[in-house]
Parts: C-alpha cells; sequence; structure tokens
C-alpha cells in the first residue's frame, strides 16, 4: 500500500515545540482540559510509542500507555530529548508501506493502519497546537497537513453525515465561521476554541 503522507514535518515540529517548553510552565493550563502542559507532553510521549508499534504491527513494550495517558509525574528528567527522538522513530516506522496495509491496534482499539496513521497525524498536528498555545510559542503547518487533519476531523463533525466520536477523543465541537482558516477549523472541531490563550 501506498504511503499517503509523511509524518516527520509533524514529528520535527513537535519535537521543536518540546525543546522549547520553558521550564517553569509545565503545570500551565492548556486548551486540551483534562491536562496541563506536563501531562499533556507525557501523553505525547506515550502515544509516539503506542502509534510506533502501531505501525510496525508490534505489541507495545511493557508499560506503554494504551489509552489516554497524561500524568507529569511520570515524566521524568530526559524528556526533553527522550521525546523527539520516539517522535522520530515514530515518523521513521509510518514511512515503511507495509506499515500502512492491513489492520493494527492503538489504544486497545483495532482498526484499518491507513486509519491509525491518519489518527497519528491528528494528535501531532492538534497537541502540537496545544503545546504552543500553552507554552507561548508560534504553531503553523503546511496546508497538506491540515487537509488530512481536516478529512479525517470531519467524521465527527455534527449535522448530516458526521458520526459520534469515539469516547473521549474530542470535546463537543466549537463554531467556527465556514471561511476561517484552515487551521481554526480542524482546531475547532477538536472541541478547542481558536482563540485560545495562556493566561
Amino acid at each position: 500500500m501506498a504511503v499517503d503522507f509523511d509524518l516527520g514535518p509533524a514529528a520535527d515540529r513537535m519535537a521543536g515545540l518540546l525543546e522549547a517548553v520553558p521550564r517553569d510552565r509545565l503545570t500551565a493550563p492548556t486548551p486540551c482540559a483534562r491536562y496541563a502542559l506536563g501531562d499533556l507532553i507525557e501523553h505525547v510521549g506515550g502515544l509516539s510509542l503506542a502509534f510506533t508499534a502501531a505501525a510496525t504491527k508490534a505489541d507495545p513494550a511493557p508499560g506503554t500507555p494504551q489509552g489516554p495517558a497524561g500524568n507529569a509525574a511520570a515524566l521524568g528528567d530526559d524528556w526533553r530529548t527522550r521525546i523527539p527522538v520516539q517522535l522520530a522513530t515514530l515518523a521513521d516506522a509510518w514511512r515503511d508501506p507495509a506499515a500502512w496495509e492491513g489492520t493494527t491496534r492503538a489504544g486497545g482499539v483495532e482498526l484499518p493502519a491507513a486509519v491509525a496513521a491518519r489518527v497519528t497525524l491528528n494528535e501531532l498536528i492538534v497537541h502540537g497546537w496545544d503545546i504552543a498555545r500553552a507554552s507561548g510559542q508560534p504553531f503553523d503547518c503546511g496546508e497538506p497537513e491540515l487537509r488530512a487533519c481536516l478529512e479525517f476531523v470531519s467524521q465527527f463533525a455534527p449535522g448530516p453525515g458526521g458520526r459520534p466520536a469515539p469516547e473521549g477523543l474530542f470535546a463537543p465541537a466549537v463554531d467556527v465561521p465556514a471561511d476561517a482558516p484552515l487551521l481554526d477549523r480542524v482546531i475547532g472541531l477538536t472541541g478547542r476554541d481558536p482563540a485560545w490563550t495562556a493566561a
């Protein structure tokens, strides 16, 4: 099966954001209401391992989070170097056409591998935006990435053709004008206010 997109840019962007998080911001709130910034960073570390395992069709390593982990107490002192390496490994794993074939498991759920790749991209883009906003950093990404995310999250939009998102995946959508920037439309559909800023 063909590789539809490269996760490298999103993984590199996330790594850069993590490396620039100020040390005193880990307890700061984020647009993802259930997570403080340190919790969200730990969640990103966990999802990088889980979705690498999804790409390789391997059993996750012992202790790898299988659900919406997010606990800053489990972050460890090496997260600024460890998680970027995990993100690079994640992107590389999804460059193998075999990663996109058949079915796989992520978060304890079986799903088509190509869908798992789209979930991975969406997690990197949306949580990248969360981390950027919470830490006062700029965030920008390419239109092809955003188009892929919009196609994915639009499946769960309210109204005709929409279907409920899996439990815990997104908060209820926030209304965003139809002519809003593409990033704002993606963010709104995931239940976040595009105007959110750190206090």
